[in-house]
C-alpha cells in the first residue's frame, strides 16, 4: 500500500490521524529492521530443521497467489526460531531450497542433524555441505 493509502485506511477503520510523512518514516525504520533480522547471524548448530512452502496473496503491482518458502530450526536450547522467509515466483523444488540453504549456510549455519520437509523429489546438493 502507498503513505497515503495507509493513511485512508488508518482513518477509515480506526478513526486515526496522520500524515504520509510519518507512515514513511515507521515505513522506512521497519524495513531497516527486517533487513537486520533476515541478515542476522546464526546458529552455527540446529538439531532440527524444519524446510516448507506456503502460499499467500502478495500485492506487488498486482494481486497473485506467490510460494513463501519457510525455515524454521530448533535451536541446542529447544528453542524454534524462524530462520527466514523467502518470497519465490515458482515452485519449491529442490532447486529453489538449494539457494535457500545456501543463504543459510553463508549467515553461520554449519550442521543440521534432521531435515525435516515434504515434497522434494531429491535432496538439495549443498544440503550435505552443511556438515
Amino acid at each position: 500500500m502507498s503513505s497515503g493509502e495507509i493513511v485512508a485506511h488508518l482513518a477509515e477503520v480506526y478513526g486515526m490521524s496522520t500524515t504520509k510523512e510519518a507512515v514513511s518514516t515507521i515505513r522506512d525504520k521497519a524495513l531497516d529492521s527486517m533487513t537486520e533480522w533476515r541478515t542476522r547471524p546464526l546458529d552455527p548448530v540446529h538439531p532440527v530443521l524444519f524446510i516448507d512452502t506456503i502460499h499467500v496473496r502478495i500485492r506487488d503491482g498486482h494481486v497473485a497467489d506467490r510460494p513463501v518458502h519457510v525455515a524454521v530450526a530448533v535451536t541446542a536450547d529447544g528453542y524454534r526460531e524462524i530462520l527466514g522467509l523467502w518470497a519465490g515466483d515458482g515452485g519449491e523444488g529442490a532447486t529453489y531450497w538449494q539457494t535457500v540453504l545456501t543463504e543459510i549456510k553463508s549467515r553461520g549455519v554449519r550442521d543440521v542433524l534432521m531435515l525435516v520437509c515434504d515434497g522434494l523429489n531429491r535432496r538439495p546438493s549443498h544440503l550435505a555441505s552443511l556438515r
